[in-house]
């Protein structure tokens, strides 16, 4: 199963909203916060995952290794620093995202299964997967600035037609865009 290709990005600030309720309601806090930093900062999951307490305590901005890529990348936490804050005070772990089953955090597919469980929860039908976050942060950074050279080299894009794509910018979008546009 290709879990980038299958999955689109989240196009409605509502249905946004719903999954951070449903993950908070139904997942618990674990898989909101995962779910608030994937689509904050367009982190790959096993980047996420990879994360501990101690990186993220304290700090508005940290720099990872991308693992995929082995780039390093800055990545913003001020516009979720008072989440993550809080709910560090409550985790009984080295690791940000942990296992329930000994000191490790969960696995790629344990965050696929929360997040189709709360993605099933408030009916998005588009197919939901690790990789929606991503995406979705992609299409909303893209959809705030229209600055795709930018958004290419935070995603670590070789080529903006790419970083267009992987967000799903459709044709029809794009002709929509065309259709309003005025001097």
């Amino acid at each position: 199963m290709n879990q980038v290709k299958d999955v689109q990005p989240i196009r409605s600030k509502e249905l946004i909203e719903d999954m951070k309720w449903s993950l908070k309601k139904w997942c618990g806090e674990r898989d909101y916060i995962l779910f608030l930093l994937g689509i904050n900062t367009g982190l790959r999951v096993g980047d996420l995952l990879k994360l501990k307490v101690s990186d993220v305590r304290r700090k508005k901005r940290i720099v990872i290794h991308e693992g995929k890529t082995k780039k390093p990348r800055t990545i913003n936490l001020s516009n979720v620093y008072d989440e993550v804050q809080g709910y560090i005070k409550n985790v009984d772990s080295e690791w940000l995202f942990p296992s329930r089953k000994g000191d490790k955090p969960i696995t790629t597919t344990q965050a696929y299964r929360q997040l189709n469980k709360a993605g099933n929860m408030v009916d998005i039908e588009e197919g939901i997967g690790t990789h929606t976050m991503r995406k979705t942060f992609g299409y909303w950074f893209y959809k705030q600035t229209k600055d795709v050279a930018k958004l290419q080299t935070i995603l670590n894009h070789s080529h903006p037609e790419i970083t267009l794509r992987y967000i799903g910018i459709t044709d029809e979008e794009i002709e929509e865009d065309l259709n309003n546009f005025v001097l």
